[in-house]
């Protein structure tokens, strides 16, 4: 079968799983899930499951990204923090949904990666860092002190507060939180007249979000 024509059972899949949100679902059906996968894997890339990337981290699962960015709410003029580039395929989909993308990443031989990829695709508003998430945005330029929305794709022991301090008012941040080497429950966190809210949603499992030096 065709890639286009995986990506759109793919689509489908999500849809069926209670995905209705039409900007995710639009943002799946454009970016190519096989462009972000070790090229050993690339029959794989439309099954709805994590694939291993190297350097011990994954590409998530389709689902698990789909439910965070409905639940992110993203609009079009957003400017998006996104901690753990990864493979850059979450961040190809932000791209497609918001105005600005400003992404981390730790590992600097996957960030590059990433950026190679997304280069070849025509990704224009995207702006990257490698570094520790945990901190936030600590680049000048783009000079963004605040985000509209913050999406973190590594587990967290707790909320680091050096995201929450960069969530915009009126702004979401999602990250998961729990035990390291145990599954994480997704946590929601808003911010309205200059107060933080938590809420707590799905439970999930992901690579532990690493605190410091970079690699």
């Amino acid at each position: 079968m065709r890639f286009e024509d995986q990506r759109q059972n793919l689509v489908n899949q999500l849809e069926a799983l209670g995905i209705t949100d039409a900007k995710v679902l639009r943002a799946f059906s454009l970016v190519p899930r096989e462009d972000f996968v070790p090229q050993h894997l690339s029959a794989y890339a439309y099954n709805n499951r994590p694939l291993p990337i190297g350097e011990g981290q994954t590409i998530s699962q389709p689902w698990m990204i789909a439910i965070m960015l409905q639940y992110l709410d993203i609009q079009k003029h957003h400017i998006v923090l996104d901690i753990g580039t990864g493979s850059g395929y979450q961040t190809a989909l932000l791209a497609h949904m918001a105005a600005e993308v400003c992404t981390i990443e730790r590992i600097e031989s996957l960030s590059l990666q990433a950026q190679t990829v997304l280069k070849k695709q025509g990704v224009k508003n995207v702006y990257y860092r490698i570094g520790d998430g945990s901190r936030g945005w600590e680049k000048a330029y783009p000079p963004h002190k605040s985000f509209d929305r913050i999406i973190v794709s590594a587990g967290a022991t707790e909320i680091p507060a050096g995201l929450t301090d960069q969530i915009a008012e009126d702004g979401l941040m999602i990250i998961p939180v729990g035990p390291r080497d145990s599954h994480q429950i997704l946590h929601m966190i808003s911010r309205k007249q200059g107060e933080l809210t938590v809420t707590q949603h799905d439970a999930c499992a992901f690579v532990p979000l690493i605190v410091g030096d970079t690699q």
